[in-house]
């Protein structure tokens, strides 16, 4: 049956997802050491998650398709008007399913929102940092509001008082 083998997507799509979660947890971890070294390296991993779960999504959507002319829908159903309308064990299962992938995109969310945040302040203390060294022009905005960088450079005042 082909309710079977959507089940055993969405398990796939929870491993997938529960495998990027651990890969955004240890794109913090190398954030918040300030070893940026393997960063990038973090970052691919990521990213191949990524695909790798929109491929899944894809393999999902079609079995669901196909789920829908067998069982008679008028249109594919989402997960919840699956657990709805399937009888027997599988309202069950579809509706642990939608639980547990809800859970798992909520603390995706906020884990890959904390890294925005750690990624924006290191760029910020970066750019300060170059910006005190004289490396870098600092960004100001002109009287009409256009961005712009200040020409020259930044220095040290030394007088006596």
């Amino acid at each position: 049956m082909q309710l079977s083998e959507v089940s055993n997507i969405l398990w796939r799509e929870r491993q997938l997802l529960e495998l990027l979660l651990f890969k955004l947890e240890e794109e913090q971890l190398i954030l918040a050491s300030g070893r940026t070294r393997w960063l990038t390296h973090a970052t691919r991993e990521v990213e191949t998650v990524l695909a790798e779960i929109k491929r899944v999504e894809l393999d999902r959507a079609v079995e669901l398709e196909s789920v829908a002319q067998q069982l008679g829908f008028r249109k594919t159903p989402t997960l919840k008007e699956l657990s709805d309308l399937t009888t027997g064990p599988w309202g069950r299962i579809f509706s642990d399913h939608r639980s547990a992938l809800l859970s798992l995109a909520q603390e995706i969310d906020g884990l890959a929102q904390s890294n925005r945040e750690m990624l924006a302040r290191g760029q910020k203390a970066a750019r300060e940092a170059l910006q005190a060294l004289g490396e870098l022009s600092p960004e100001t905005y002109s009287a009409t509001g256009i961005h712009s960088e200040r020409q020259g450079s930044l220095g040290l005042i030394n007088e006596v008082i």
